[in-house]
C-alpha cells in the first residue's frame, strides 16, 4: 500500500472489519521507508501491551482526540434464566470500555 493510502483502501469490499494482519500491513506502509511487518507487528503489540497493562492495573489510557479506554465496574445484580424464568446472581465484573473522543466522532461522521 502506498504512503498515505487511507487504511480504509485494505479492506476488501464486502469487509466491514480489519483485522491484526491488516492493521500491522497498514502500520508498516504508513511508516514506509525499511519498515518491516514483522516491526510493525512489534510495534502493534508494543502499543496493544501498554494499553492492556494499564487497563489491568485500573489506569484510564487517553489518546487526544482519538478516544479513551477504562475499565468500568458492573455490580452483582439479580437476572433472569430465560429457560425456566428463574432469578439467579449476576456476579459483579469488570469490562474493558473505548469511548471516542470528538475528532474520530467528527472524521466518522463526515
Amino acid at each position: 500500500m502506498p504512503r498515505g493510502m487511507k487504511s480504509s483502501k485494505i479492506l476488501k469490499e464486502d469487509k466491514l472489519a480489519m483485522n491484526k494482519s491488516e492493521i500491522v500491513a497498514a502500520v508498516a506502509a504508513k511508516l514506509g521507508g525499511d519498515t518491516t511487518r514483522k516491526q510493525a507487528a512489534e510495534y502493534v503489540d508494543a502499543v496493544l501491551g501498554v494499553v492492556e497493562d494499564a487497563l489491568v492495573a485500573g489506569e484510564k489510557v487517553q489518546f487526544v482526540g482519538f478516544g479513551t479506554f477504562e475499565v468500568k465496574q458492573h455490580e452483582e445484580r439479580e437476572g433472569h434464566n430465560p429457560r425456566t424464568g428463574e432469578v439467579i446472581k449476576v456476579a459483579a465484573s469488570k469490562a474493558p470500555v473505548f469511548k471516542a473522543g470528538k475528532s474520530l466522532k467528527d472524521k466518522v461522521n463526515h
